[in-house]
């Protein structure tokens, strides 16, 4: 009796399981975008590079920037009240440039760089 509840069981937690179909499209597993092949993939790749190689510029920027401007509060006590005043008194050697279509955005009251839009 146990066996065949247990057989009866499985066989239906089996067919419940393999049955009925998904309404959603089957997505790709490799991770791959909507709409790419693997001709146009060196293409993306490329593309995916420059990103990231931007995406890197503008960590380092800011990064390198926020530390000069921590230094310079711990030194005068405030913020500096651009980043010309950074170069002035010597804590980086020249503002960095934005990448393109990019700018450099100072708040002298929270003493935080980011990279915009321009």
């Amino acid at each position: 009796m146990k066996l065949s509840f247990s057989f009866s069981l499985a066989a239906g937690l089996f067919l419940v399981g393999c049955g009925g179909s998904s309404d959603k499209p089957s997505q790709p597993t490799n991770g791959a975008a909507g709409g790419s092949s693997p001709l146009s993939a060196p293409a993306d790749y490329v593309g995916a590079l420059g990103k990231a190689q931007q995406a890197a510029v503008k960590t380092l920027d800011t990064t390198s920037l926020n530390q000069a401007i921590q230094m310079f509060s711990v030194e005068h006590g405030r913020n500096p009240k651009d980043l010309n005043e950074l170069v002035q008194e010597k804590y980086v050697p020249k503002i960095p440039e934005a990448p393109y279509g990019m700018k450099l955005d100072y708040d002298a009251t929270t003493g935080k760089v980011m990279v915009v839009k321009k």
